[in-house]
């Protein structure tokens, strides 16, 4: 999803299984620049409750190497 400058777009985290798992997720643009941000719904000392944030660069999922790739020889064996 693509955002416009200064805009997001975050969602309930419905795939959270542990208690250090944000409550919602989702992309922000902050001056051009792509984020994910992640926040968990917590509650103050006095019962206030609040939003505690963090903003992290896109997820990227790295590709696996094929062997080649790793050990460009492999394929140069003389058997």
């Amino acid at each position: 999803m693509e955002t416009k400058i200064n805009t997001g777009a975050i969602f309930k985290n419905d795939k959270k299984n542990k208690e250090t798992q944000p409550d919602y997720r989702g992309r922000v643009n902050v001056d051009g620049k792509e984020l994910e941000i992640s926040l968990w719904l917590k509650t103050s000392k006095a019962g206030t409750s609040y939003f505690s944030a963090a903003f992290n660069p896109p997820y990227v999922k790295q590709e696996s190497a094929t062997p080649k790739e790793v050990n460009p020889t492999i394929n140069d064996l003389p058997f």
